[in-house]
């Protein structure tokens, strides 16, 4: 626990910046259901896992390899899955591994990423940070809508940071970062992109009268393996932040479970999160003309595959 967790009051949620992943769970029993979390292997998606687990639900977890995967999955009783998200085939090949095992996700938990890597890296074509956080995750979802349960819930993890993408949203004319790349500004635009995938998927599904929904959130700042890209003297600057103002990864892992799991969000979809509560985003971040042409972008991107 921070400095900073102690003196955060709790919201109309009844729960709040020092809520756990454990705390927002506590007495839910959800034996027969099963959840599929990306990025299982640390942090957040380790914590996740383990939570469900513990709550009696099914967990499938993925990560950049079943090797990877396996590693965290067997020690919690989970299923491990191999998902690259930089690379379409390897989610493709996740998606018919969930499909032909004929079981419904009661929800998808979108934790995976990557962050600020210091120099461009294209995946692709596209930068890493986009076609990881973005596109990855938009190929996993839509390709499993299928195999959603009636009532399934989509969590997809955005961030605060989405608030450094560009003032007038998504650059669709440097998706490649040709005209030019900031670690940060490319990172934002990964988690508006994702903030933007959920309210264009949301308007879809209730456009469809479907009862599936789905969420963004901020889980907070929190030091995980998020951080591997960055340079020694920054990771140096999170760890003493870690002490004063980060939360921890249970803390970290709570609204995405809360929003996966707690009743209380039932039927609740379309929405921003943090701290368990729901908040709201950059005006950019409800821009939904620019949501359905993300949308129609991406659809683009990903057809090369599917």
């Amino acid at each position: 626990m921070s400095l900073v967790s102690l003196f955060k009051g709790k919201g109309p949620s009844g729960f709040g910046y020092a809520s756990t992943a454990e705390d927002v769970t506590q007495g839910l029993n959800l034996a027969g259901k099963t959840y599929l979390v990306t990025g299982c292997a640390t942090g957040l998606g380790r914590e996740t896992v383990r939570v469900l687990r513990a709550r009696g639900a099914a967990v499938l977890g993925t990560g950049r390899t079943e090797a990877r995967a396996n590693e965290t999955c067997a020690s919690l009783g989970a299923r491990g899955l191999a998902c690259d998200l930089s690379e379409p085939p390897s989610v493709l090949a996740c998606v018919a591994a969930i499909r032909q095992q004929g079981v419904p996700l009661d929800g998808i938990i979108c934790n995976a990423g990557i962050m600020c890597p210091p120099v461009l890296v294209l995946q692709h074509g596209y930068e890493s940070q986009f076609f990881t956080n973005h596109v990855g995750h938009f190929l996993l979802v839509t390709r499993l809508l299928s195999s959603l349960a009636e009532n399934g819930r989509i969590v997809v993890v955005s961030s605060n940071a989405h608030r450094r993408a560009p003032a007038t949203g998504i650059d669709f004319d440097n998706l490649g970062g040709a005209r030019g790349y900031a670690p940060w500004t490319a990172y934002g635009t990964s988690k508006l992109a994702n903030l933007l995938f959920m309210r264009e998927l949301a308007a879809r599904l209730a456009a469809s009268g479907s009862r599936q929904t789905v969420n963004a959130l901020h889980p907070g700042v929190v030091a995980t393996e998020l951080t591997r890209s960055m340079g020694a003297p920054v990771r140096v600057g999170l760890a003493v932040g870690a002490l004063l103002a980060f939360k921890s990864i249970p803390e970290g892992a709570a609204t995405q479970c809360y929003l996966a799991v707690h009743p209380s969000v039932a039927g609740v979809s379309g929405k921003y999160f943090s701290d368990c509560n729901e908040k709201e985003s950059t005006p950019q971040g409800r821009d939904l003309a620019q949501a359905k042409r993300l949308w129609d972008v991406t659809e683009e991107i990903v057809s090369r595959w599917a």
